[in-house]
Formats: structure tokens, sequence, C-alpha cells
């Protein structure tokens, strides 16, 4: 349950060859019915491909397709804490899960509704909220932002920048130019079932988890997200690394730096 969504007739992709560094953000474009949900299907596991092969796959993967099934008879809170457990996670914490992003995108008061009366938007929310249920490795958004109202939008923006942060990857297709603009690492096009390379902005990553002082303000910037166990987790492009280092250590008060961290 939760991973058998309907869609149009897939496009034949060929040719393709796409690496996903970890802590990218990535978005493909190109022209409507141009095979980029079938790209993004095939990234998140939801189709297998008949030639080639995907791998180095996280373990687990958040996917928001261009179609959700709202009609599924379950109520939006019992739906995701199904597929918390689909995921791994004990009951009480599945269910915890299920209550904090329901109420994270603004629809904590649809969690005991029936999702087969739930509003489109209402229903975007939680197809949102499931894809983020597991903490993923690689995150798949497929026109996510669509639908949602302006909070839920920006809540999202920052879920993304929060995975990219932590070193997860975000792979989105969305119609709006404007979406996450210079935000993302590497833009890709989807033109006739092939993709064409666009331009690729990421090189080595540095993850910084650093702890400021009590109420301090956090420093400005896409790459910043909320720590586990406190502070924050900064992402900056490797070159950029050691100025932001200075910065912290000689704010007054000066941050403590818990851990550097290179990605690739």
């Amino acid at each position: 349950m939760g991973r058998r969504y309907g869609r149009r007739r897939p496009w034949v992709l060929r040719g393709i060859t796409l690496e996903l560094p970890r802590g990218a953000l990535v978005r493909i474009e190109g022209g409507n019915g141009g095979g980029k949900s079938t790209l993004l299907r095939l990234l998140a596991g939801i189709d297998a491909p008949t030639e080639g092969r995907i791998t180095g796959r996280p373990p687990r993967t958040g996917y928001v397709p261009e179609r959700f099934p709202a009609a599924l008879p379950l109520t939006a809170a019992s739906y995701l804490t199904h597929l918390g457990r689909v995921h791994g996670l004990p009951r009480a914490e599945a269910a915890r899960r299920a209550a904090d992003r329901l109420e994270r995108f603004g629809a904590a008061a649809y969690a005991r509704t029936p999702m087969v009366e739930l509003s489109k938007g209402s229903s975007q929310k939680v197809a949102v909220a499931q894809a983020l249920l597991a903490e993923p490795g690689l995150l798949v958004l497929d026109e996510a932002w669509t639908g949602l109202d302006a909070p839920a939008r920006a809540e999202l923006d920052r879920a993304v920048a929060e995975r990219t942060a932590a070193g997860g990857t975000v792979v989105f297709v969305d119609h709006d130019p404007r979406r996450l603009a210079g935000a993302a690492d590497a833009h890709h096009r989807i033109e006739g079932g092939t993709l064409v390379p666009g331009s690729v902005t990421a090189g080595p990553r540095v993850r910084i988890h650093a702890v400021g002082p009590p109420g301090g303000p956090l420093p400005p910037g896409p790459g910043v997200a909320p720590a586990p166990g406190g502070g924050v987790l900064l992402t900056v492009d490797a070159e950029h690394s050691d100025a932001l280092l200075r910065e912290l250590l000689t704010a007054r008060p000066p941050w403590h730096i818990r851990t550097v961290e290179e990605l690739r």
C-alpha cells in the first residue's frame, strides 16, 4: 500500500547515465509528457528498468508522485502510521512521526479524516508527509509543490534544505522555474526520452555540525538545517568552508564546531 501510484503510459528512456551525489539538489526539466515522471519513478524504485541498472540507491527513499491516490480506505494518520511501519519504524514512533509531519504541513486537523474525503490540497500535504516520514536518503519530488498553500510550499522548501544538509539527495521536477532558484546543484533536461546533461555546479561539499550561542541567529543560506541532538547542519561548497568556519569560530560569542565532514 502506498506504492501503486496511477500514471500515464510511461515513456521509453534510452541511453541515460546520471550520477546523484550525496547532499545534492538536482532539477530535472523538460516538456510535458517528455519522460520526466518516468525517470523519477525509476530513480525512486517504483518502476524497474528493462535494460541497464540503477545502483547505490539509499535504503530509504521518499517519493511524491505527480498524481497521489487519495482514495485510500484509511485516515490520513493511519495511512502515514502504516507506511512508517513499512519502513521499519516501531508503531509508537511511526504514529509520532505521522502526527509530526501532519502538524508541520498544516494538516493536523485532518489526521482522522478518511483519505477519500480530503481536498486536493490536503491530500497533497499527506503525500509530502509520507515522503518525509522515514528521513529518506533519496527524496524524489514530482510536482510536489502543486496544490499546496503558501505556508506548506515554504515548509517543503525547508524540508528539502534539511535533507540535503543532512547528506541526502533530492531530485525534483516542478513547472515553476523559480522553484528553489539558485539552490539546485545540477539541472538536467529530458528530451524525447533521452537525458540531455545540463549545468552542474556541484563540486565537493562540506557539512558542518555547529552549535551556536543560546538565542543566536542562524547563519543564512539554503544549506542550513536543524541537527539531531541540537545545533545546525551547514552544507557549503568545499571552497567556501574555510571562510564559514572562520566566521563561526571568530563570532562573539563563538560557535562550537562538533564535526566537519566532506560529502562526495
